[in-house]
């Protein structure tokens, strides 16, 4: 019998330093798979969305210690035989059990800070979202992403996710149902409904308008020239256009009219 080649392991606090810079270096290597927007490479916009799509995971793994009232789990994906390397990892949203419209606001955030979690649900079926997934390229297809998707809904059976529609069938087959599109992507889930909880994911908005993403942008700008970054950014927008035709397509053809109705979005932080 083969031995396992890599072991999973929970994270509910912040992750010790090696994990969380390997766990860095995966999101900017691998920021067209992961990231909403899908930027390719080959756009001169790519080194600024590394930028964000990392800063915002960095900020994820930060509020694990409770700080921003987010609740944050991690799961890693190590080698068995060097347990210093990250293979994977995966970043869950679990579902809390405050009502939407009983949400503290943001304001209502800033005004009375809590280090404490918010408590995920318990008097129902627990639920929780993935918010970002990665496997080395050289470990991919060896059972890595299955490992920790299992470990997830161990503890919360009612899971959900949004992927590009090439990757439905990967999912369909570790259990996943294709709910309806959102945006550029198919959101699917365990179950064939959303949660009734909370979901409270952070607002990226301030990170796309920080001054380091500006800094970024104008040294962009410098090296590229203004046409070539207004063509990077229509580039980018047509193919966000195209995936999100893709999905609502692919939706409605797998479900039919459902695949056109609204679903519950997050709430942002």
């Amino acid at each position: 019998m083969l031995s396992p080649t890599f072991t999973v392991t929970r994270l509910d606090t912040t992750p010790p330093e090696f994990i969380k810079s390997q766990i860095m270096q995966m999101v900017i290597d691998y920021v067209t798979d992961i990231s909403m927007v899908a930027i390719a490479p080959s756009n001169p916009l790519y080194s600024l969305y590394q930028y964000g799509v990392g800063h915002e995971v960095h900020q994820y793994l930060q509020a694990m210690d409770g700080s921003l009232g987010l609740a944050v789990e991690l799961i890693v994906a190590l080698d068995a035989e060097d347990p210093s390397v990250v293979i994977g990892f995966l970043l869950c949203l679990p579902v809390t059990e405050a009502a939407a419209q009983d949400a503290p606001s943001q304001d209502r955030l800033n005004e009375h800070p809590t280090h404490q979690q918010p408590a995920v649900l318990q008097d129902v079926e627990r639920a929780c979202s993935v918010a970002y997934m990665a496997v080395q390229t050289a470990r991919r297809r060896q059972g890595v992403a299955r490992a920790m998707l299992k470990l997830m809904t161990d503890r919360y059976p009612h899971a959900e996710l949004a992927c590009f529609v090439p990757k439905v069938p990967v999912f369909e087959a570790l259990g996943f149902n294709v709910l309806g599109a959102r945006g550029p992507q198919v959101l699917m889930n365990t179950r064939t409904r959303q949660s009734e909880g909370l979901l409270a994911v952070l607002d990226v908005a301030p990170i796309y308008s920080s001054l380091e993403v500006r800094q970024i942008h104008s040294y962009l700008l410098k090296q590229h020239g203004k046409r070539a970054m207004t063509d990077a950014e229509k580039q980018r927008d047509r193919h966000i256009d195209h995936l999100t035709r893709q999905a609502r397509l692919f939706a409605n053809d797998r479900l039919g009219e459902a695949g056109g109705q609204k679903l519950n979005g997050p709430r942002l932080v």
